[in-house]
């Protein structure tokens, strides 16, 4: 059985409580439709020229659907660490191997009612042509950092890449809003 993602429903993720610790594992699937705390990986790409990798997600994605986002990553597996899901993600949504280990950033904790996932950030350079996965990605392009900027208040987001991608360029205030 897969989701609306293509990938498996019954995948096992390690829930996990406010301080990033494993108190139990559930299928994907379980997880997203109860809201159970799990971790994602978050890797802003970026080309030979410094150009950041943005894409517009799928409209069969289960969560965020035909939205776009500046990072590649998803779910981390149960007993995976952080640094091998940003790697696998990484190659994975890009449709490279042979990527250079991801620099890991720092880690939130991403919450809304519908939502909450422990995130952790990384950044990785890709010198290789990408071939993104159809499954995944609908539209992709490397944009420059002003490109990418001019076009946060015109594009549909996800709502957890922006909140990463504020956190990280220092654009989010003490109180979680934009500056």
């Amino acid at each position: 059985m897969t989701d609306q993602s293509g990938l498996p429903a019954d995948e096992l993720l390690d829930i996990v409580d406010e301080r990033d610790e494993v108190v139990g594992q559930a299928p994907r699937g379980e997880a997203y439709a109860r809201g159970l705390r799990h971790r994602c990986v978050f890797v802003l790409a970026r080309d030979g020229a410094g150009r950041i990798f943005v894409h517009r997600r799928t409209a069969t994605k289960l969560v965020f659907p035909s939205r776009y986002d500046m990072f590649v990553g998803g779910v981390v597996g149960a007993g995976e660490s952080y640094d091998t899901a940003a790697l696998r993600e990484a190659e994975e949504e890009l449709g490279v191997s042979g990527l250079p280990a991801p620099t890991p950033l720092f880690r939130f904790l991403y919450r809304t009612p519908e939502h909450s996932w422990w995130s952790a950030v990384y950044e990785v350079r890709c010198d290789l042509p990408v071939e993104p996965q159809a499954e995944e990605v609908a539209w992709h392009a490397f944009l420059t950092d002003e490109e990418l900027t001019a076009r946060l208040p015109e594009w549909d987001w996800v709502p957890d890449g922006l909140e990463a991608y504020e956190r990280l360029t220092g654009t989010r205030d003490e109180t979680g809003g934009r500056q």
